[in-house]
C-alpha cells in the first residue's frame, strides 16, 4: 500500500507536468505515440500481475487493449462528442487514459482467473472435449467465471451509482463548475465506454492468447500457470 501510494503521488506529479506540454503541442503524432506508450505500460503491468508467460500473453493483451481503445475511444470522440479533431490532446489523452485504466484491472482479474481455473480443471476441460464439445464450448465455463469475477465490482457500482456513492467523473465536473445535468451525462458516457472497451479488450486478449496457450492437439501448454 505504501509503495502504491508513493508511486501514485510521483506519477500524478509527473502527469501535471507532461500534460501541460502535450496540450500545448497538440500534435496528433505525439498524442498517438503517448497512447502506444500507455498501451505498452498497461500490457507490462497486466502480464506481470497475471504471471502468464510473456510469449503467450504480451502481444494478445497489447492488441486487445490498443484495438479496444482506438475503436471505442475514437467512436466516443468522433460520434458521441462530435469533435472535428479527435486527436485534440485535451480530449484524446484523458479518454484514452481512463479506458486503459479500466481495461487493465479487468484483464488482470479475468485472465488470472481464466487460466488458473483452466490449469486446475484440466480434467473437466478434456472431459468436455472428449464428449464432442468444440474447444470454445469446452473453455466457456472457465471464461464465464473469469468474466463474472472481473466485471462484478463494476456492475455492483453501476447498480448503486448516484445513490450509495457519487462517481468521480461526475464529482469532478460539478467541482469544475458544470451543472449536475451535464455532469451526469459525462458520467454516463464514461461508464458505458469503459465497460464496452474492457469487454472488447478482454475478449480479444482471451481469443489471441488461447491460440498460443494450446498445442495443435488442444492441450494446455505446460508453462501456463
Amino acid at each position: 500500500m505504501l509503495v502504491a501510494t508513493l508511486r501514485m503521488i510521483v506519477q500524478l506529479a509527473f502527469i501535471s507536468i507532461y500534460l501541460r506540454y502535450l496540450f500545448e503541442w497538440n500534435n496528433p503524432w505525439v498524442n498517438m505515440l503517448w497512447v502506444i506508450i500507455m498501451a505498452l505500460i498497461a500490457t507490462h503491468t497486466t502480464v506481470s500481475r497475471t504471471s502468464l508467460p510473456r510469449s503467450i500473453a504480451a502481444v494478445p493483451v497489447f492488441v486487445g487493449m490498443f484495438v479496444a481503445a482506438v475503436l471505442v475511444g475514437g467512436y466516443t470522440l468522433a460520434v458521441v462528442m462530435g469533435l472535428d479533431n479527435v486527436f485534440a490532446a485535451q480530449y484524446f489523452i484523458p479518454i484514452m487514459g481512463i479506458l486503459f485504466g479500466n481495461m487493465l484491472g479487468v484483464n488482470v482479474v479475468a485472465l488470472s482467473t481464466f487460466y488458473r481455473d483452466l490449469q486446475h480443471g484440466q480434467a473437466a476441460y478434456y472431459y468436455y472435449l472428449g464428449n464432442g464439445l468444440s474447444r470454445f464450448d469446452a473453455l466457456l465455463p472457465f471464461l464465464r467465471e473469469g468474466v463474472v469475477k472481473s466485471f462484478s465490482p463494476c456492475i455492483a457500482n453501476m447498480a448503486v451509482m448516484g445513490i450509495v456513492a457519487l462517481p468521480g467523473t461526475m464529482i469532478g465536473q460539478i467541482l469544475g463548475g458544470q451543472s449536475p445535468g451535464i455532469a451526469v451525462q459525462y458520467q454516463l458516457v464514461i461508464t458505458v465506454i469503459t465497460l464496452v472497451a474492457s469487454m472488447v479488450s478482454l475478449m480479444l486478449a482471451v481469443w489471441l492468447s488461447s491460440r498460443r496457450a494450446f498445442d495443435e492437439w488442444g492441450r494446455l501448454r505446460a508453462n501456463i500457470k
